[in-house]
């Protein structure tokens, strides 16, 4: 994903110096990322990092590392915000072995009956994000996933009627991010994929451009586009010529010229997350 934000950037051309500004202004000077109303956040963190690292910005690890170690084997964090941490240490270098293993033994205590993760300990059945944050805990740690099959194995429980994913078991209808999670664990895992995965993040598809979050959204939105774009990128699936420019189109309507990008048409904010997503989807465009 940062391989292909890095060259989403290469095509900012002379808006290259506000963007890089904007990513500058999303890390504290304590070395952790910023939400939408300023404060101190570690999941944002993860996207103040990936902008700086995307823009070949000089990150300024000492002070992000000593920001880390704050938090330990993240035992008073949430699901998210522990995967949040490991994903951290992977850019300004390996923790300490303790706070390494604390945090992946945290994120085991996720895992669910039938073999997946959930945000809530305890559940009976994984979510395809909860698979997603917890693969990336192990890969960003270095540490060789538990039982991968049976992760594979939850996500069968996520199939829809319709041939995508749901984040819960029994739905009808798919869901954008859900699929591209699932789409993008099984490439992760080596595992077959069937091609009417492919088709259906297609028919996602608004025709102004952009991917809509479920078959009746109303409006398309910058992160369904990028995990879409990216699902499909796994999938080797191709977009065509029409396709590419309309979804430009749709990210030149979400740019601002504070060189970040909104989350959608009714979106009024600006934040790391979705300025680094704006990359994610140029760069899979170019």
């Amino acid at each position: 994903m940062l391989q292909v934000a890095r060259r989403g950037a290469l095509s900012l051309g002379e808006s290259l110096p506000v963007v890089r500004a904007f990513a500058h202004s999303r890390l504290s000077s304590e070395g952790e990322g910023l939400d939408r109303d300023g404060r101190p956040d570690l999941y944002y963190t993860i996207f103040a990092l990936a902008l700086l690292q995307a823009l070949d910005e000089a990150v300024p690890f000492g002070v992000v590392r000593e920001r880390l170690l704050g938090f330990g084997s993240g035992g008073a964090l949430d699901f998210v915000h522990l995967g949040a941490l490991a994903r951290c240490w992977a850019v300004v270098g390996a923790p300490p072995k303790e706070i390494a293993l604390g945090i992946l033994e945290k994120v085991e205590s996720y895992r669910t009956d039938n073999g997946g993760f959930d945000g809530e300990a305890g559940a009976a059945s994984g979510t395809a994000y909860g698979g997603f944050v917890a693969l990336g805990s192990y890969q960003d740690l270095g540490v060789q996933l538990p039982d991968p099959l049976r992760l594979v194995q939850s996500l069968k429980f996520l199939e829809t009627r319709d041939g995508a994913w749901g984040n819960v078991p029994g739905l009808r209808v798919g869901s954008t991010n859900a699929s591209a999670a699932a789409v993008t664990l099984l490439h992760q895992l080596e595992m077959p994929i069937h091609e009417a995965a492919g088709s259906w993040l297609l028919s996602q598809m608004h025709p102004a451009g952009g991917f809509l979050a479920m078959p009746l959204a109303p409006i398309p939105d910058l992160l369904s586009t990028a995990t879409a774009l990216h699902a499909l990128s796994c999938l080797e699936v191709e977009l065509g010529a029409v396709a590419k420019e309309r979804c430009l189109d749709f990210l030149d309507s979400l740019w601002t010229a504070q060189g970040g990008f909104h989350g959608h048409w009714a979106d009024d904010h600006l934040d790391a997350e979705y300025t680094f997503y704006g990359l994610l989807a140029l760069g899979h465009l170019l």
